[in-house]
């Protein structure tokens, strides 16, 4: 039982909007270290041949939702979370905000993903982030520091890493799960519609 809970999981994160500039959100894709690859490859095979990066603010809206729904359709739901997370402007310096927002979707995704997994607890996560001037700073790595030695589910962490989101399908899905916000901003879907038709958990 134990190396069953010691299995790794990875979770990807990108953000739409900026810390500290008004909302933002964070898209987070947590998934199993062994299913990572078939996940990036479900998602792969959904794209033109000749896809480069995806950037859901670079795509119209009717490609992305099909985009979802193929995706919904063709994933493993039950070893997979979407999810999206809002957060409300406040004062601070934009790196501190930024890895309390990593943080806090973090910490709450575990918690869903483990539910999902049907375990007790989950430990042993690594965390791939989308390098920006907010992740790439002193005062996020600080914070993520503090958090993994002293802030509950966030513990479990045993690294975050900031790469370029060329390099990750599933850094870019995280960041079509973040743009998907601007439907409910739009009024086009709710909540329960991004959870119904795309399988995002909304936050």
């Amino acid at each position: 039982m134990a190396i069953r809970l010691n299995k790794k999981i990875l979770c990807f994160i990108d953000e739409h909007g900026t810390a500290g500039m008004g909302p933002f959100h964070l898209g987070a894709v947590f998934v199993l270290a062994q299913d990572a690859g078939r996940l990036d490859k479900c998602f792969s095979d959904l794209l033109e041949p000749n896809a480069n990066e995806i950037h859901g603010v670079h795509l119209a809206d009717g490609y992305l939702q099909g985009l979802l729904q193929r995706l919904k359709a063709a994933a493993p739901q039950d070893r997979l979370l979407l999810q999206n997370q809002r957060f409300a402007p406040r004062p601070g310096e934009a790196p501190l905000l930024y890895a309390q927002a990593v943080v806090e979707t973090v910490k709450i995704g575990l918690k869903g993903f483990r539910k999902k997994l049907g375990r007790d607890r989950i430990a042993n996560v690594d965390i791939v982030t989308d390098v920006n001037q907010h992740n790439d700073h002193p005062l996020f790595a600080n914070e993520i520091a503090r958090a993994q030695r002293e802030d509950g589910r966030f513990r479990g962490v045993n690294r975050v890493v900031t790469i370029d989101s060329a390099a990750s399908r599933l850094l870019q899905l995280a960041d079509v799960v973040a743009h998907a916000r601007k439907w409910i901003v739009s009024e086009e879907l709710n909540a329960q519609g991004l959870r119904d038709r795309f399988g995002i958990a909304v936050l």
